[in-house]
């Protein structure tokens, strides 16, 4: 039996020039990041690289639209490497750009064309949440269908993850909090799902542990502190995308799938949305699994009795980002039924790596219930 798989190389560089110097940035390489991290960072280095910058594609989280401008103007570059620095957005579709003979976004997702990959993938975060430069996942918005679908495959895995906590510590709060509570998320899911196994739990506790102190530390000192505690955020994001890149995730991302792909809510909020409501569905369904053994692990990191575990890491969370009912997101009642069926048609890959089975009813009262 399987019980780990990374095939990514991890580095760490303390500044992007290292970086560059170390990796001998030049012609043969293309540079897929945001204008406001390519100018502060990378302008002033002069680097013989081709540069396409994700922000004249559109805003917010991918689609497939966004993704099929940028994949025409890479078929026109000749480069062997992608070098991607920034975020979710920018890293998923990076993740889409290393293929040959590749001219639809819709194509990779629905598996019409073969993974024929002829450059190498280099990828640098930018936020400390999506753990995506160790996973061979990539998400998207598909238009068309209304829904954000996610593509799995070991083609995906990044040749190298590079962390720089120089490009972190002075994102603004809410994108740094988004990402976070994601990067929670990625490695408490992980941890209950039926695919771990003490590689994945033991590397995933870590995780928890370095995100939830830090937590509780920003919450002690003020917002502005996390950028003193930013490596720890990095640290703890990329173990927790190395878990789940193992492992998978569950009903907490497959029921913020829709969510997020009519309402455009950010990845890491509306995921957000769903946590603590699932955990407690979980714990409800099954106490005394492995949910137990969390529960113990994160009421002894926060300090509370084990019975009012999901209440105390609320109100913990809830400190650092305020949770809203749905319909404030726009999220209109009928919806209610027609994101349950959305959910059990189309997040069956992720449905399945449930710590319990949901049944239709369940999933129903979950979305009911933050409605």
């Amino acid at each position: 039996m399987k019980l780990f798989y990374l095939p990514t190389q991890i580095d760490k560089y303390s500044n992007f020039s290292d970086f560059s110097k170390e990796f001998n940035l030049g012609e043969k390489d293309l540079i897929l990041t945001r204008e406001s991290v390519y100018n502060p960072f990378i302008k002033s280095l002069n680097l013989n690289c081709s540069v396409i910058l994700q922000n004249k594609y559109g805003s917010g989280e991918p689609t497939d639209q966004m993704i099929d401008e940028i994949i025409k103007e890479v078929n026109e570059i000749d480069c062997e490497r992608i070098i991607a620095i920034g975020g979710g957005t920018v890293i998923d579709i990076a993740k889409l750009l290393i293929f040959e003979n590749v001219n639809n976004t819709l194509d990779l997702f629905e598996r019409k064309v073969p993974f024929n990959k002829n450059k190498k993938l280099i990828i640098i975060p930018t936020t400390c949440g999506t753990g995506s430069e160790v996973t061979n996942i990539s998400i998207a918005e598909i238009k068309s269908k209304q829904t954000k679908m996610g593509l799995a495959d070991n083609a995906l895995f990044p040749d190298n993850a590079v962390i720089i906590p120089e490009l972190v510590k002075d994102i603004p709060y809410k994108y740094f909090i988004f990402s976070a509570i994601d990067a929670l998320i990625h490695a408490v899911e992980s941890y209950v799902s039926p695919k771990s196994n003490s590689l994945t739990e033991s590397i995933g506790l870590h995780a928890i542990e370095l995100i939830l102190k830090g937590f509780i530390e920003i919450n002690k000192n003020g917002q502005n502190y996390y950028s003193e505690i930013i490596e720890d955020f990095c640290l703890g994001s990329n173990y927790a995308g190395i878990v789940f890149g193992n492992t998978g995730v569950g009903a907490v991302h497959a029921l913020s799938y829709p969510l997020g792909g009519n309402y455009h809510v950010p990845h890491g909020e509306s995921n957000y949305q769903f946590f603590i409501e699932v955990f407690k569905r979980y714990n409800k369904l099954n106490p005394n699994g492995k949910i137990k053994e969390l529960n113990s692990f994160i009421s002894n990191i926060i300090g509370c009795n084990i019975n009012n575990v999901y209440e105390s890491l609320e109100n913990i969370l809830n400190n650092l980002l305020s949770k809203k009912p749905l319909k404030e997101f726009g999220m209109k009642e009928e919806e209610i039924l027609i994101f349950t069926e959305s959910v059990l048609e189309k997040q069956q890959r992720l449905l399945a790596n449930n710590y319990t089975p949901f049944s239709k009813e369940e999933i129903f009262d979950i979305y009911k219930s933050l409605f």
